[in-house]
């Protein structure tokens, strides 16, 4: 976990400085926090709005000022400053905020439709997993496991590195993505390596790859 500091070029970021200009700014929220903070509006967004009384739509947008309150009450440090830089600094893209609503781009647990997000042009798509849970997946698909959709991986690079936090011996099954589009299986882009579906048939894994 790292500092989120501020550039007064190009705005918050993670890190000792600037990835754009190299400018060394000031801490906006230490790391320790940063990953307190993270964490609890993760949860709220993407696993339980209803214990907090906040209203979710069929897109998972919130009302941005009523989480505000949420959280300052939490962590009475974490003011509007505080949370826009976590959010704008955010290299894996979790969340989006728009006007006065903010939402988890992926990762719910809670019912979602995500109607409003584009959808995925890619030809090929990846999922990263362990061999043995490979050979049930060849046969039965790949299903959400605690979630509400299958997070797929834009790359096989990006699908690697996912696998690699479960497993040290990844494999990758590789999606026939434009095969499954035209099927009608709506695949939703949610950001520049992850593509999301509410399942994936086994008719449509085209191989595994080993690494």
């Amino acid at each position: 976990m790292e500092d989120v500091r501020i550039c007064p070029e190009h705005g918050f970021y993670r890190g000792e400085s600037c990835d754009t200009c190299g400018y060394v700014g000031e801490v906006v929220i230490p790391k320790d926090r940063v990953e307190r903070l993270g964490k609890f509006i993760s949860g709220v967004l993407r696993h339980f709005p209803d214990k907090f009384g906040l209203e979710m739509d069929e897109n998972g947008w919130v009302d941005f000022e009523r989480l505000l309150r949420i959280v300052s009450r939490r962590y009475r440090w974490a003011n509007r400053w505080v949370v826009k830089a976590l959010i704008y600094s955010d290299r894996k893209g979790r969340y989006e905020l728009k006007d006065d609503r903010i939402r988890a781009r992926y990762g719910h647990s809670v019912p979602v439709e995500l109607n409003d997000m584009p959808e995925a042009e890619e030809d090929l798509l990846y999922y990263g997993t362990s061999e043995e849970e490979s050979v049930r997946l060849l046969e039965l698909g790949i299903k959400p496991v605690n979630q509400t959709f299958v997070h797929l991986s834009t790359t096989l690079e990006k699908s690697e590195e996912v696998a690699r936090l479960r497993t040290d011996e990844p494999i990758i099954l590789e999606v026939d993505a434009r095969k499954a589009r035209d099927d009608g299986i709506r695949l939703i882009k949610v950001n520049e390596h992850i593509v999301l579906a509410k399942e994936i048939p086994p008719e449509y894994i085209l191989r595994e790859i080993r690494l």
